[in-house]
């Protein structure tokens, strides 16, 4: 199988919209499991999409394979990946809608993932998402507005947060939360694969938000902010 410069990972929403440019599918089995995708040449890269939650959205965050899909970007010699986030944001003044580049990450999730189960190897986490570069590059040359700076808090779902959980995650230094990307950067990371991340503010976290939070409410703001989320990502892999 050949190589591919960049692994492009869609989140809510974006994972259909990468998958809808119809390019030849691809399998990648790993010692974790098969890894499907679509694969294609843009703008002289050859990127690899991966659908996280899968076709129909069917697999729950805490069920994702991360470990798989970050063995099969390292396997197939990829120098970066990009991904997209579906995030509940503490920060009352980021309206809702907006994109950040999410530059550090506190991993809540008790999920215990890392790639080195049958050996000791401590892995160096002192930028954990290197990729934060080529997303903040992508935007200045799109003429995107983005947060530039944000820490990403990693819960482990499905379900929402309950508003004291929120509170801790604040007086911990979160910007925002989710279920999926912090279990992905430690594999990536694990994996010397760049790592980046853009989050997709679609709500006010649990107590700071008017009302109960919703799935419909996430797909809607990602389906209008979704376009630019992914023209970015595209962007973002011209420049590895």
């Amino acid at each position: 199988m050949r190589e591919c410069d960049v692994v492009l990972i869609g989140g809510t929403g974006v994972g259909e919209r990468l998958a809808a440019f119809g390019w030849p599918s691809v399998a990648v089995p790993t010692e974790f499991g098969l890894v499907r995708g679509s694969e294609g040449v843009h703008q002289g890269r050859r990127v690899m999409v991966v659908q996280r939650h899968g076709a129909g959205h069917k697999n729950p965050p805490h069920k994702v394979n991360y470990r798989a899909i970050a063995r099969a970007a390292q396997m197939r010699r990829a120098k970066a990946a990009f991904s997209t986030a579906a995030v509940g944001c503490l920060r009352a003044d980021w309206p809702v809608g907006c994109l950040a580049v999410c530059t550090d990450f506190l991993d809540l999730t008790f999920r215990n993932l890392t790639m080195h189960d049958r050996q000791v190897r401590h892995v160096d986490f002192s930028d954990p998402l290197g990729g934060r570069v080529h997303l903040q590059a992508a935007a200045d040359a799109l003429g995107l507005d983005v947060q530039p700076k944000a820490v990403y808090v990693g819960l482990n779902g499905p379900r929402y947060e309950t508003p004291a959980e929120i509170g801790m995650v604040d007086k911990l230094g979160g910007d925002l939360v989710g279920m999926t990307a912090s279990s992905e950067a430690v594999c990536f990371r694990e994996m010397g694969v760049t790592y980046g991340l853009l989050g997709i503010v679609t709500n006010l976290a649990s107590g700071l938000n008017e009302g109960p939070l919703t799935h419909e409410e996430v797909v809607e703001v990602v389906g209008r902010a979704g376009q630019s989320a992914t023209d970015l990502l595209l962007k973002a892999a011209t420049l590895v």
